[in-house]
């Protein structure tokens, strides 16, 4: 049991019936804004950062997460290789990278070692963080066989460079190579090997996949589709392929940093990791003397349409889809002490943003001081992981009842 674990006492009496208040008259309403729990958190994040304690000792000692792309990646060391070790794009070899991503137990999950080495790094870290954060819930493998509990787990198509080596050497191709590969097997593998009955779900909606799966086990908490739900998202890179791609869409920064609401700011960093959280209806978790490390009281999800191109923001979207889920939650906008922003250091996205919460704010009448934060710029964009390595944080600020610092303000 980690320290954090150790830190989750039972809440008091008078710390329950606050939340309480959440729930309304009727436990049996349950309606698109009951409160949900969060009652677990697994995570693998750049920086060593591979628990929450260690995750939170990242953020306070304002640490700088991003480094040079790990000796041992081949496809990357091939490329700078055949570039002269200087490409054209220099800040593609910048990340926020893991190591050990080649270490797996797959004894400890009942997986063959021969199934293992075809089946994406995706899908068993994804397995690994998934299976921490049931444990810090406090729930065992025998509760969960066969019980009603969804997973909802983002992830990139574009990141699937594990199955795309495989095929591309047709001697590595066997039985085991498409449900390596596949996208949707990541949450699926998830549901079989614990023996989840709930719905399975795997998501991309590029950046925001992972809140999205949030916000989707969510609603399905809520509609009673399922009882206790394991949401967030994995992203790792393999190879070079979509770092370049995105250099020369002008994405990246070319000091390799991200440097969110700074006047230097000039595009964000890729980074890989992965994170889960384990949701489940208030009243359900009180009921069970469940750890409670936050309570999710509203969220919506929305689209840009139609903005000044593809990629870019839209800050009426931003605003419609902030007030939608300040709604849901019975919350004022004016009220909030402090925003985990999307916050990636590009000079286009982040004043839309900050605009956007500003003019909420003020017309939802006399605000109080606020503060933003941004984890991107510790750890950098972790893409389909981005969201929930921010909801993480944010999980951690509210336990730990502070606000770590952005780094590279």
């Amino acid at each position: 049991m980690n320290d954090l674990s150790q830190q989750i006492a039972r809440l008091s009496e008078n710390q329950k019936e606050i939340l309480r208040t959440l729930l309304g008259p009727s436990k049996a309403d349950v309606s698109t804004s009951s409160p949900i729990a969060v009652t677990g958190v697994g995570c693998r994040f750049p920086g060593t950062a591979d628990t929450p304690d260690r995750f939170w000792k990242l953020l306070m000692d304002g640490t700088d997460a991003i480094g040079r792309v790990p000796g041992d990646r081949s496809a990357w060391q091939a490329y700078a290789s055949e570039s002269g070790g200087m490409p054209a794009e220099p800040e593609i070899l910048q990340g926020g990278f893991l190591e050990g991503i080649d270490l797996f137990d797959p004894a400890f999950f009942g997986i063959s070692p021969a199934e293992a080495h075809h089946m994406d790094p995706q899908q068993r870290m994804a397995l690994e963080v998934c299976w921490e954060a049931f444990e810090q819930a406090t729930l065992t493998l025998e509760q969960l066989r066969g019980s009603n509990t969804g997973v909802f787990l983002g992830a990139l198509s574009v990141n699937c460079d594990y199955f795309v080596e495989q095929v591309l050497n047709r001697g590595e191709i066997d039985v085991y190579t498409a449900t390596g590969g596949e996208l949707s097997v990541i949450p699926n593998r998830v549901s079989y090997l614990l023996g989840l009955t709930g719905p399975s779900v795997a998501l991309d909606t590029a950046c925001s996949s992972s809140l999205v799966a949030v916000h989707m086990a969510c609603q399905s908490l809520r509609n009673r589709e399922c009882d206790a739900a394991v949401a967030g998202g994995v992203n790792l890179l393999l190879t070079p392929r979509t770092s370049i791609a995105l250099s020369r869409l002008q994405f990246l920064s070319p000091d390799g940093r991200c440097k969110p609401f700074d006047a230097s700011a000039n595009g964000f960093v890729r980074s890989e990791g992965a994170g889960a959280v384990v949701l489940r209806r208030l009243d359900d978790a009180l009921e069970d003397n469940s750890p409670i490390l936050a309570v999710i009281a509203g969220s919506a999800i929305n689209q840009d349409g139609a903005s000044n191109g593809l990629t870019a923001p839209n800050g009426l979207s931003q605003r419609s889809v902030v007030r939608q889920a300040f709604s849901a939650a019975g919350i004022s906008p004016a009220s909030a002490g402090f925003f985990e922003t999307h916050g990636t250091g590009t000079v286009l996205g982040d004043p839309i943003e900050v605009e956007a919460l500003a003019d909420i704010r003020s017309a939802a009448g006399k605000a109080t001081s606020c503060y933003l934060g941004s984890v991107k710029s510790n750890i950098g964009h972790l893409e389909a992981a981005a969201g929930i390595a921010a909801l993480i944080k944010a999980v951690l600020c509210l336990h730990h009842g502070h606000i770590p610092p952005n780094v590279h303000f």
